[in-house]
């Protein structure tokens, strides 16, 4: 071999180790950049009720973006999310205002309905052989569209006026608040990271579930039943897109238009961030939780260094498409 080719090869073997690195460990050195640049730049950054405040910020889209990685792993891609979660929000809020009814009752109603959105999601996907992303962005306008009618395209609160003019008198329990509150949003946050982490890892479950997002029809051949187990990811994904909605009901005591919509693009990216932490190749929850923690701290350091709220998008549409990049280029190579 000549000296000019091994000298290519050298530098081709050299930057190929700088990708491997850098795609391994890019997303953790990213966020220690981050935390350096804005702990520097701003006075109350590094406090403790700051990084409280960020944690709380990133639960709701971590416990949706659990859900949509879940529907990852078995090659889908759940883009109703987001409407899954405003149609919880708008159910478990109006279970108390409208209907004046318990806690654990109003869950449960609202958890139910989110099945059944996972049920029509994943109906249609296996049993109609539709692309998943094509599907779900079908059905994300179409449940968007039923909270909104069920809502009447209104806020729901305490005290707010009914369509008979009268105020409505259910009131939303304070041990439900509680939930949207530091610590328990957090703690809820990191038992479901917790919980998924060791379900798609250590369970043979979430291992079939891999093998059928690697190869749908050699898992097939291999004796496992992938509609059953796209099935159960398509529920997952809607129940804790829904659990996200409750929590987010929870947080702002109220059930707003198009609640859960803004967190979609969050988890998306969230989602597809946690790729590369540590060289995964794959949709995971640890990963994912990492990528939820780069976006809420710059979004958290953005907020502090006065970025106008309409600059945000930009940044966030950035580092989706720098992590779609470098998941699809590490697949091609």
């Amino acid at each position: 071999m000549s000296a000019a080719k091994v000298i290519k090869a050298e530098a081709s073997k050299s930057g190929n180790s700088f990708f491997q690195f850098f795609y391994k460990y890019g997303t953790l050195i990213t966020i220690l950049l981050l935390i350096a640049v804005f702990g520097t730049a701003t006075d109350n950054f590094l406090s403790g009720s700051n990084v409280i405040n960020i944690l709380r910020s990133i639960s709701i889209v971590t416990i949706i973006a659990i859900g949509l990685t879940v529907s990852l792993a078995v090659g889908g891609f759940d883009l109703s999310v987001g409407s899954t979660a405003s149609l919880a929000n708008a159910v478990v809020i109006s279970m108390f205002v409208w209907h004046g009814q318990q806690v654990g009752l109003s869950i449960l109603v609202s958890l139910a309905v989110c099945l059944i959105v996972g049920l029509i999601n994943a109906c249609l996907v296996i049993f109609f052989k539709i692309q998943d992303m094509l599907m779900t962005l079908a059905t994300m306008f179409i449940f968007q569209g039923v909270a909104l009618t069920y809502t009447r395209g209104a806020t729901i609160s305490q005290n707010m006026i009914m369509p008979n003019g009268d105020f409505a008198e259910g009131v939303i329990p304070k041990l439900f608040g509680k939930l949207g509150q530091a610590p328990w949003i957090i703690a809820i946050m990191l038992v479901v990271v917790t919980l998924v982490h060791l379900f798609l890892t250590y369970t043979k479950h979430g291992r079939y579930m891999y093998m059928i997002g690697g190869n749908a029809e050699a898992a097939k051949l291999s004796g496992i039943p992938v509609s059953k187990y796209r099935l159960t990811a398509y529920l997952i994904s809607a129940l804790f897109a829904g659990i996200g909605g409750i929590m987010l009901g929870a947080r702002v005591m109220s059930a707003e238009v198009n609640a859960g919509a803004p967190y979609l693009m969050d988890a998306v990216a969230a989602a597809f961030i946690g790729y590369s932490v540590f060289g995964a190749g794959k949709p995971n929850a640890l990963g994912m939780f990492a990528g939820a923690v780069l976006i809420g701290i710059l979004s958290n350091g953005l907020v502090m260094l006065s970025v106008p709220y309409y600059a945000m998008d930009i940044v966030k549409g950035s580092v989706l498409a720098l992590a779609l990049a470098v998941t699809y280029y590490k697949r091609n190579h």
